[in-house]
């Protein structure tokens, strides 16, 4: 989450309730390790869906504001600093 946060420059209370909502409809599972939630796509969504998430990828690879968005990710995940929220 902390990575998301930093990437999309947004707060985690925000980052937390669409993940919810992302969970709650069957498109994300989660899993809990400790202080931490590991999100990943559901691994039985049915292939429309896969392909819709593959369209909207293409689509904006590449585009602002999520190339931004790539770009902080990746210093994020390379920093691999600890979570403030989380200590």
């Amino acid at each position: 989450m902390c990575e998301l946060t930093q990437a999309l420059e947004l707060a985690q209370p925000k980052i937390s309730r669409h993940l919810a909502i992302l969970r709650e409809t069957g498109l994300l599972l989660d899993r809990k390790s400790g202080l931490w939630v590991y999100y990943r796509l559901h691994p039985e969504l049915p292939q429309w869906a896969l392909d819709v998430l593959a369209g909207l990828q293409a689509g904006s690879s590449g585009q602002e504001p999520f190339a931004g968005d790539g770009v902080r990710l990746a210093v994020a995940e390379k920093l691999d600093t600890a979570c403030p929220a989380c200590d």
